[in-house]
């Protein structure tokens, strides 16, 4: 973190919303939609979830009133940062034919709009990281990443409240927001310590112009930080299980997995970093028109695999073992890294509650067919 932390009354969280308006940026945060908390545009700090809590379990998600009214005492809900930067579904391009029948071809390039967005955690950090390295460091950049990128920034929340799915402090990745962001809070009962981590979050700090908070606040604050980590009972073996996975490509676990698994590519979708798409064209009804979209896909879809009128991954199980063994083996060899940053997600939006921690275990076992 860049600077001293600075404190910020409990009261006064209106204050940062206001100085990021001030600099030019939409507001977004959590709140409390239809059981779940998601990120949404926010108007004023009583929008946040106070009070409330998540109960996290496979299959199982369900908000509880929490003994405390603190805004961000919650672990995550089924979203990340992942659709304020790659959209769920947007188009590329737009045709449209002239008088004489000829196509004309042109760009939709996304909105530049400024947007902050409050409450990420440090596995969404982590998971963004991924999606830079996929969309903006390879030989072809994606401007549509890009300019979301360029034009967000990040006030991330340092974790108290794990959930009972979490494990991201065996992927290293949490509970503590260590980079990635451009302030950070912790949220303690004396009101919010705030730091620093780019020249931008910096600027928005200086704007407020808060006293510093004094040293065992800040330790305080870190310690209650580690004991979530502490708190968490799941956990991978390994943070690199790229040569267990290929070498169990016969499991029968793979079998017994798909025996339960739905295809249903909940799992691709609440997962931060998971980054597959379809494109598709779309005519417009007057005929004379259409837009190429791309939208979000899954390896768990029957047309992922779909090449030459042959579908390579014709069931679950061949799906299920794409999926982890992809995530969690093949991106050491693409990134330097698993591709996995500890949320959960996948366990507690699970229809049939398959816990990925339980499944790699069993992976990590010697009985082989």
């Amino acid at each position: 973190m860049e600077g001293t932390h600075r404190l910020l009354a409990k009261s006064a969280l209106d204050r940062l919303l206001d100085a990021l308006r001030d600099a030019g940026y939409r507001c977004v945060g959590p709140q409390l939609r239809e059981g779940a908390i998601v990120f949404d545009t926010l108007h004023a700090a009583g929008d946040l979830p106070w009070g409330w809590h998540d109960e996290q379990a496979p299959g199982h998600y369900r908000l509880q009133r929490a003994e405390d009214d603190r805004a961000f005492g919650w672990a995550n809900g089924p979203q990340a940062l992942k659709p304020l930067t790659f959209a769920p579904r947007e188009t590329l391009w737009e045709s449209h034919a002239d008088t004489d029948g000829r196509l004309h071809f042109e760009a939709t390039p996304p909105s530049a709009d400024k947007v902050a967005v409050i409450g990420a955690r440090a596995c969404d950090l982590a998971a963004l990281r991924l999606q830079e390295q996929h969309f903006l460091e390879g030989e072809h950049v994606d401007p549509y990443f890009a300019v979301r990128r360029e034009n967000l920034l990040i006030v991330a929340v340092h974790c108290t409240a794990p959930a009972e799915t979490c494990f991201c402090a065996s992927t290293g990745d949490g509970p503590l927001c260590t980079a990635g962001f451009d302030l950070a809070l912790h949220e303690t009962d004396a009101g919010y310590l705030l730091a620093s981590g780019s020249p931008p979050g910096a600027g928005i700090l200086d704007a407020l112009g808060l006293p510093a908070a004094d040293d065992a606040q800040v330790e305080r604050a870190e310690t209650t930080v580690l004991a979530a980590g502490e708190q968490q009972t799941r956990r991978l073996p390994s943070r690199n299980l790229r040569d267990m996975l290929f070498a169990r490509l016969d499991h029968p676990e793979w079998d017994d997995v798909a025996a339960r698994c739905l295809s249903c590519g909940n799992c691709t979708s609440v997962c931060p970093t998971c980054f597959c798409h379809a494109e598709s064209d779309v005519p417009l009804l007057d005929g004379d028109a259409g837009r190429h979209q791309r939208e979000w896909d899954s390896c768990f879809t029957e047309g992922h695999s779909y090449i030459a009128g042959i579908v390579i991954r014709s069931d679950t199980t061949l799906r299920y073992r794409q999926w982890l063994t992809h995530k969690l083996g093949g991106w050491h060899d693409q990134y330097g890294r698993s591709g996995c940053t500890g949320c959960g997600r996948c366990i507690t939006w699970c229809p049939v509650g398959i816990d990925i921690t339980e499944e790699v275990d069993r992976l990590a076992q010697e009985g082989e067919r």
